[in-house]
């Protein structure tokens, strides 16, 4: 038998990802369910996505700020390349994503295929109940903010300024789409399931990933890397007025939203 794996367990699945899995259930109030090999493998296959998705995160907001600094060194006759490479790179980025999503629903296919029977939702789990009215406002409204300081910029006379307000505009579209593709994801992937206990487990991991798309840290990550570096006095005022009421917005949401276990729990109970 390799080191690190169990026997008879098809995929083989590491005894330090059935650890965590069982601290996983333990931290959503179902510590007294025994963790199996396919929630292993889902768990193991989503935290590998999400690092992937934050380094693929990173390596946008390094792009959009050396796409910020090269126009700056080498005047507006070279901008429009590196705008367009921009544009191209925000392309691979929601490919990337859509990518990892299509992984994940892959290795959850492959797990269903190894259950007996397979369970399903009492009732049709929409966006209102994976993600909830709080974090979709939330979002929509983080956006739209940000949008509309951006095309504020736009109207000032500073060309640096300009620029910086194009990088934002294009970055922000990438992600705006990067977002709702893999939301979609979250809400069409099939069920995972042949209990109530896995049941519940596979509507917090819906929850859990919702969540986790819908959070705009990389939104407010770009106007760091360019517009602040303008020098534009209030309208810098106003973009980081913009973003610490946010992050207090998010906090506020996640202090009086139910936790994803909760959720889930109300979600498999409807009759």
């Amino acid at each position: 038998m390799p080191s690190g794996t169990l026997p008879n367990v098809d995929p083989p699945v590491r005894p330090a990802d059935l650890d965590l899995a069982g601290a996983w259930l333990a931290g959503h109030g179902l510590a007294d369910v025994r963790p199996t090999p396919l929630l292993a493998t889902r768990l193991a296959a989503r935290r590998r996505a999400r690092l992937a998705a934050s380094v693929l995160l990173a390596a946008f907001i390094m792009a959009v700020a050396l796409t910020y600094v090269g126009g700056m060194v080498d005047g507006s006759g070279y901008r429009r390349w590196l705008l367009l490479v921009l544009t191209a790179l925000v392309v691979g980025l929601v490919l990337a994503q859509a990518l990892l999503d299509w992984w994940v629903r892959r290795v959850d296919r492959r797990a269903g295929a190894t259950l007996p029977r397979r369970a399903a939702y009492p009732v049709r789990l929409g966006w209102r109940t994976v993600l909830g009215w709080p974090r979709a406002v939330f979002a929509a409204v983080t956006f739209a903010g940000a949008t509309v300081l951006a095309i504020g910029t736009l109207t000032r006379p500073d060309s640096s300024a300009r620029y910086a307000a194009v990088i934002l505009l294009i970055g922000l579209c990438g992600l705006a789409v990067g977002m709702v593709v893999q939301l979609r994801h979250v809400l069409t992937h099939p069920v995972v399931a042949d209990d109530e206990v896995s049941l519940t487990a596979d509507v917090i991991m819906r929850v859990e990933d919702a969540r986790d798309v819908a959070v705009p840290t990389v939104v407010w990550s770009l106007p760091v890397v360019s517009v602040f570096s303008t020098a534009l006095g209030w309208w810098n005022a106003a973009w980081l007025a913009f973003i610490v009421l946010s992050v207090i917005a998010l906090a506020l949401i996640n202090a009086r939203t139910a936790r994803s276990g909760v959720v889930a729990r109300h979600a498999t109970n409807t009759r």
